[in-house]
């Protein structure tokens, strides 16, 4: 494939093949369409250089993504618990026994789960006077409906939550076949998740094993917010050394983003803000502070008093995690939303880890529980400017969000 192949509505098309699971037609007709034209080039691409696979139904539009590595922050947003993947399995299993457009009451649904829920010897099987299960069948279900996988006909779904009487009339689609992705050998002969993804870059690698790897490399690189030498095989980094021109001319010529390579640490940025991408930082609260205590960081990085990893990474304790973020709101809470002026201390710094570590910023060590700050927290910064917090304290708002 050249690259006079590729053009601008082939990089839309890419773009939105990585950023969605799916584009579906009815809701979305102009980028499915646009996908369908460069079907050819597109499929192209994303074998060679991904190993992925496009489906282009025409129903929708998907690319079938596997990671090289999996990640906390790869699981449904909304679910809570492994109880809310195992229910989730149920229902599409249910669906499987219903032709599309084919209506069916929740209380029917229900009946179905409990046969079909797995259970050890000796373990309770689902039962819909508990609380927290309902709880849990009703995010899987409003997933589930806002994915198009089944519609809500008549009812509200999050009655469930109060009463387990409650009905709804729901409609299955043609989307709920599709969610799943194939497997290149029957489930039962793999043993764990690591399997499952050797087996898939396995899948059309050639002697050399050099797809492999460059399938591994564009994976970590466009679908991670981060990729630490640590994490990969040695020859995987090596790999980006390289051929470190090549994939930056291929990486921003398709998709319009450029790599950056540092000495342990390579990820792939967005040069300007695009609406189309998942990008940090986002329009949520926490990603002010963030930036913010990145800058103060770097202002004070010869003075830490932290210990350091063998890379040089500063490694808190989470007395030390929290003290940081009480010197911060001390700082800036000017300037911070209601939420995160009037917060509690260890609530913030809660939240502040979790979308860190969602962002490959920081991770908490296993055994010690410490907070280790990984470089990617680095890469950039805010700050309000001069007169903002004076401006900010006599007006006696707040809400700005940083530079």
């Amino acid at each position: 494939m050249s690259d006079r192949e590729f053009d601008e509505t082939a990089r839309v098309g890419l773009k939105a093949l990585l950023e969605n699971f799916w584009i579906i037609r009815e809701e979305d007709p102009e980028t499915y369409q646009l996908i369908r034209d460069r079907e050819k080039t597109l499929r192209q691409y994303v074998l060679d250089k991904l190993g992925y696979h496009l489906i282009v139904h025409r129903h929708f539009a998907k690319l079938e993504k596997i990671p090289a590595r999996p990640e906390a922050w790869m699981g449904i947003e909304t679910f809570q618990r492994p109880l809310d993947y195992a229910i989730l399995a149920c229902v599409l299993a249910y669906l499987e026994n219903k032709s599309v457009d084919e209506q069916f009451l929740l209380s029917d649904l229900c009946s179905e789960l409990v046969a079909l829920f797995p259970v050890s010897e000796g373990e309770p099987g689902l039962d819909w006077r508990h609380y927290e299960q309902r709880k849990s069948l009703v995010r899987v279900l409003q997933f589930m409906d806002s994915q198009g996988l089944l519609r809500v006909v008549d009812g509200e779904t999050g009655a469930f939550n109060q009463s387990e009487e409650s009905e709804v009339l729901y409609e299955a689609t043609v989307m709920a076949r599709y969610f799943m992705r194939s497997y290149p050998k029957d489930l039962f002969r793999f043993q764990s998740k690591e399997e499952l993804l050797a087996a898939d870059l396995e899948e059309g690698d050639d002697e050399s094993g050099s797809s492999r790897r460059r399938n591994r490399v564009y994976r970590q690189l466009l679908l991670s917010p981060a990729m630490y030498r640590e994490e990969m095989e040695e020859g995987d980094f090596l790999y980006l050394r390289n051929f470190r021109r090549r994939l930056l001319e291929d990486i921003e010529f398709h998709t319009g983003r450029q790599l950056e390579l540092y000495r342990h640490t390579a990820m792939v940025v967005a040069p300007e803000y695009d609406h189309a991408l998942t990008l940090f930082p986002d329009q949520k609260g926490i990603t002010d502070l963030i930036l913010q205590w990145s800058g103060e960081l770097r202002r004070r990085w010869d003075d830490l008093s932290f210990a350091r990893d063998a890379e040089g990474c500063p490694v808190l304790t989470p007395f030390e995690f929290e003290q940081e973020v009480r010197a911060l709101k001390t700082r800036y809470s000017a300037g911070w939303s209601k939420k995160y002026r009037e917060g509690l201390i260890q609530e913030i710094a809660r939240e502040l880890l979790t979308t860190m570590r969602d962002w490959k910023m920081a991770e908490r060590e296993k055994e010690t529980g410490r907070i280790r700050l990984r470089p990617a927290l680095l890469r950039l910064e805010g700050e309000y400017p001069e007169d903002f917090r004076a401006e900010e304290m006599a007006r006696g708002s707040g809400g700005e969000s940083v530079d």
